[in-house]
């Protein structure tokens, strides 16, 4: 099963900035929309922000004007740059592949293709301090 990667998180006091990036390593995906969402510790997950395949971007009223989502067109690479940071914005951030459509990534190397509408990572820390 493939899975993806994020990273770019880190500790920043409020008011600062973070990119976390998603992508899938060797793989290149086009035509995949993509979620981030968060988990803050004792609380249920959030959704973030989304990408459509059609490059659309969709925003949580918490964050809107202050993150923005981006994806590079060439590798599939998902970007979510992080301004104004708040202590209310410390969570664990994944990104996943938006389930309403099937996505597919090949190998860079091999063009072997995984197709699937549930491509998740593991999550990468962001710590906001006052």
């Amino acid at each position: 099963q493939l899975h993806l990667e994020e990273s770019g998180g880190g500790s920043v006091q409020a008011g600062g900035s973070l990119r976390l990036s998603c992508t899938a390593p060797g793989f290149t995906s086009k035509d995949c929309g993509m979620d981030w969402y968060r988990q803050a510790e004792g609380e249920q997950r959030e959704w973030v922000s989304s990408i459509a395949a059609n490059g659309q971007t969709t925003y949580t009223d918490s964050v809107m004007g202050r993150f923005t989502i981006s994806k590079d067109g060439a590798t599939g690479t998902v970007y979510l740059q992080m301004n104004s940071l708040e202590p209310e914005d410390t969570a664990m951030y994944t990104c996943q592949t938006n389930p309403s459509t099937r996505c597919t990534f090949c190998n860079n190397i091999t063009r072997i293709c995984h197709t699937s509408r549930n491509f998740r990572g593991q999550g990468t820390q962001v710590t906001v301090s006052a």
